[in-house]
């Protein structure tokens, strides 16, 4: 069961983070690199799996990004689902209105074009300024663990899109799996025990997102602070992104503030950092900011041109609710942040992003 006070909404529980880049330490060679994971997931090695974890970690300092290959996940998988998911945004939208998200304490549920405005703000009037003036051009849905006693999923009739739930609920699991083994990694590679993070993420408070970017007219995206989805940094402890193969997603170097595109690579997942792993870390690990931006239009007229369709899949990996973040033991004498639960920092973003 979720754990939450109702002074979230009252008052954050958490400081803003701050995010800065200092040109003088800028870093030419920012990159977002790719890490085989197979050797992890099945050696018996100790060194092996510290080589990977040594990977891991050193990227999560650098960028905050990196790229999965070999992961796990099948292509099959992955296919299917990313169809299940075309197959639900093509639904009448008065079927999907019917599935609205309705609160932050569930974060379930169907977000239509316009209602999210990612930021890192945490004031709402500012926040509902930016949605009003230069809204996120995306709808999504959202999926959280199914035996939730307080908070249900929205599911689509099975008649209206046969096969949705059980395959985002497979999906999910499989995801968790993931998280798993890639918070094992960090672990290691943080000179922690291997299974340091296992009873502070079993209980499966996770959110499955499914997102579609539909085909928009490119003046619109050159609004002022318009964008797919604008500047933000994820919350939990790591995002596994899956893409396809338009683009758009763009991350922030932390060096000298340019936003680099992470141009789709195929058959991996973009891995990166949350809010609350960064925490945990004591900002060792980074939590990067990202945006989507426009990928390159087709000319449909002499003046008008339209931008590609996108779609993606963003399983945000959190710690049990429960669970009380503070400094890791070998992560610096003086902590950066007051310790804070999990929950009250999750729902209280969530809270001031949507309207």
């Amino acid at each position: 069961m979720l754990s939450y006070r109702l002074n979230v909404f009252a008052r954050s529980p958490f400081p803003k983070r701050q995010f800065s880049y200092s040109p003088r330490r800028a870093n030419t060679q920012f990159r977002i690199p790719v890490i085989d994971f197979s050797k992890f997931r099945t050696t018996s090695s100790a060194e092996e799996k510290k080589e990977t974890a040594k990977q891991i970690v050193s990227a999560f300092k650098e960028s905050g990004f990196l790229y999965l290959a070999n992961h796990g996940i099948t292509t099959a998988e992955v296919q299917r689902t990313f169809q299940r998911s075309a197959d639900f945004f093509a639904l009448p939208y008065d079927v999907k209105r019917n599935l609205a998200w309705e609160d932050p304490r569930s974060n379930r549920g169907y977000v239509e074009i316009g209602r999210e405005r990612v930021t890192q703000s945490a004031n709402p009037e500012e926040i509902a300024a930016l949605r009003e003036k230069a809204p996120d051009f995306k709808e999504t849905m959202e999926i959280g663990r199914d035996w939730d006693t307080d908070w249900k999923n929205q599911w689509p009739s099975e008649t209206s899109a046969p096969g949705f739930k059980q395959n985002m609920l497979d999906f999910y699991e499989t995801c968790h799996e993931l998280h798993v083994h890639v918070m094992r990694s960090i672990a290691i590679g943080l000179d922690l025990k291997e299974h340091f993070f296992d009873n502070k993420i079993d209980e499966k408070c996770h959110t499955l997102r499914l997102l579609s970017y539909p085909a928009i007219k490119s003046n619109i995206l050159k609004n002022e602070g318009q964008a797919r989805a604008g500047a933000h940094s994820d919350y939990g402890t790591i995002t596994l992104l899956f893409q396809d193969d338009v683009g758009g997603l763009e991350v922030q170097n932390p060096h000298t503030g340019e936003f680099i595109p992470a141009t789709p690579i195929p058959e991996t997942i973009v891995v990166n950092v949350g809010d609350l792993l960064a925490r945990w870390s004591n900002d060792a690990l980074r939590s990067t900011l990202h945006r989507v931006v426009a990928p390159p239009a087709k000319m449909v007229s002499n003046t008008e041109a339209i931008t590609a369709k996108r779609q993606s899949i963003a399983f945000f990996c959190n710690p049990n609710f429960s669970t009380e973040v503070s400094c890791l033991p070998n992560c610096g004498e003086v902590a950066k942040y007051p310790p804070v639960n999990a929950s009250d920092y999750i729902v209280g973003r969530l809270a001031v992003t949507y309207t």
